[in-house]
């Protein structure tokens, strides 16, 4: 029996109480070896137990096997709670131009949640094959001056999905995230050889699509990056200090790290302070007022519980 030392691990995969792990390995073929595991105990990292993009000390390898017991579980740099993954490092927010039709409040909202966790943010826009090159460019300005240039997307066109490919294959770890039926399973299906993920027809009903994934799950693309297949993604609301919010902006949070800003006030809102030096001449900017007008009310009433 080939046994060797420790390691450090990712798990990829997370099933009954058996975890699947990959250790590194540049003298693999693939660049990885992948491993089925037990945990030796219970685990945790801040009450929450081992989930998939957990960083691990495996012992016990057995090499013959691809068997090995999860002794330790890493510090997380970060954690989704719904769907429960951790050390996500790329969040790609998936919407669609039709069926279902583009929703900007909706949309809004899914960057703010992704900007709120610190890591890169993205945004792409499918089903471009269904509306004019007009619409198409109107609404890619329009992102663009959110601080986003968008990913335009087309099964039907084969648009963009080779360079999309390149783009994740230089990131770590991604998420796709959006509401139902707008082609987050379809990207799956266009980039991950032998899926074969099924996908579902939008509701005439209810204009959104049924969610296809039931499990979670890392997919190796190459050279260390991973791509999450997951059933599903709830947003949870932003709780954030007021003083951050603007930092969830990247048309606002432009001028402040770039030394902009000149505010009488060191604690400056930009809502309606005087002195303030911040250009507030874009579109998501009742956006932010509401946000912080929201988070002043949730303040408030926590400290008069």
């Amino acid at each position: 029996m080939a046994l060797i030392n420790t390691k450090k691990a990712l798990v990829t995969k997370k099933f009954n109480n058996f975890f699947y792990v990959d250790i590194f390995d540049n003298n693999n073929e693939q660049g990885r070896l992948r491993f089925l595991c037990k945990s030796r105990k219970n685990l945790y990292f801040k009450n929450q137990l081992i989930v998939v993009g957990d960083e691990v000390i495996i012992s016990e390898i057995n090499l013959a096997a691809r068997t090995a017991i999860i002794e330790n579980l890493i510090e997380r740099k970060n954690y989704l709670v719904r769907p429960a993954i951790a050390n996500i490092t790329d969040i790609f927010v998936v919407t669609s131009f039709q069926e279902p039709e583009l929703d900007l409040s909706q949309v809004n909202m899914f960057l703010l949640y992704s900007e709120y966790l610190k890591v890169n943010v993205s945004l792409i826009i499918t089903k471009c094959d269904l509306v004019s090159k007009e619409e198409r460019d109107f609404f890619y300005k329009k992102f663009s001056s959110w601080g986003y240039k968008p990913w335009l997307l087309s099964v039907v066109e084969e648009k963009g999905f080779k360079d999309f490919l390149c783009e994740l294959k230089m990131r770590r770890c991604s998420i796709l995230i959006g509401p139902s039926g707008v082609g987050k399973t379809t990207i799956l299906n266009q980039i991950i050889p032998n899926i074969n993920r099924s996908t579902s027809d939008v509701s005439k009903k209810i204009k959104r699509g049924k969610n296809t994934t039931r499990n979670i799950e890392l997919f190796y693309l190459e050279k260390g990056s991973y791509l999450v297949d997951t059933p599903g993604f709830n947003m949870q609301a932003i709780y954030s200090d007021v003083k951050q919010i603007a930092y969830l902006f990247p048309e606002l949070a432009s001028q402040l790290k770039e030394g902009r800003r000149n505010c009488k006030f060191r604690d400056c809102l930009h809502i309606t302070e005087p002195g303030c030096q911040i250009n507030r001449d874009f579109e998501r900017y009742k956006f932010y007022k509401e946000l912080i007008v929201n988070l002043k009310i949730h303040h408030s009433r926590n400290q008069g519980d």
